[in-house]
């Protein structure tokens, strides 16, 4: 009998310790609790600040990365056939970067994209980002449908959403 409670014991200990081993947006499969500095340097941009009821893109990306201004522009490209998509983009760079790239691609003119600095350096933890663009998608009840490294196509990102 008291083999069999050391052999539970160690299965147990073993289960709680794999578990743990997963990055914490499979432990945690909803939008994480973000917190970017707006490119103002004053504002701080928050998951409290999104609309309910709407999918969610979480993009970490860097300004100087050319896959990533290509994914940028394949979203931009998709936000009027995917209703009420929010973007989050978040970088770790220096903001003077961040801000030359919101102002590039005109990212003031999409009052649903929050785009800011991850000076916690949150993202990349939450996640266990290895390469950019890094793409977290959410459906409008915040729960994570998958997660992407490197550039996803327009198409896939429509299907993802039309199918939801």
């Amino acid at each position: 009998m008291k083999v069999l409670a050391k052999v539970l014991m160690l299965l147990l200990i073993g289960t709680s310790l794999h578990a743990q081993d997963k990055p914490a947006y499979q432990r945690f499969p909803t939008v994480p609790p973000f917190e970017l500095l707006a490119t103002d340097s004053v504002t701080t941009l928050t998951k409290a600040q999104l609309k309910k009821n709407q999918p969610v893109i979480v993009m970490y990306f860097s300004p100087d990365c050319d896959h990533c201004q290509h994914q940028t522009e394949d979203i931009l490209g998709l936000m009027d056939k995917i209703k009420g998509l929010q973007l989050v983009m978040a970088s770790y760079q220096p903001m003077e970067l961040i801000r030359d790239f919101k102002a590039k691609y005109k990212l003031e003119n999409y009052p649903n994209i929050m785009i800011g600095r991850d000076t916690k350096y949150f993202i990349p933890s939450f996640f266990g980002v290895t390469s950019l663009p890094y793409l977290a998608f959410y459906d409008k009840k915040g729960n994570l449908l998958r997660v992407h490294e490197g550039n996803v196509k327009p198409g896939a990102i429509l299907k993802l959403y039309n199918e939801k």
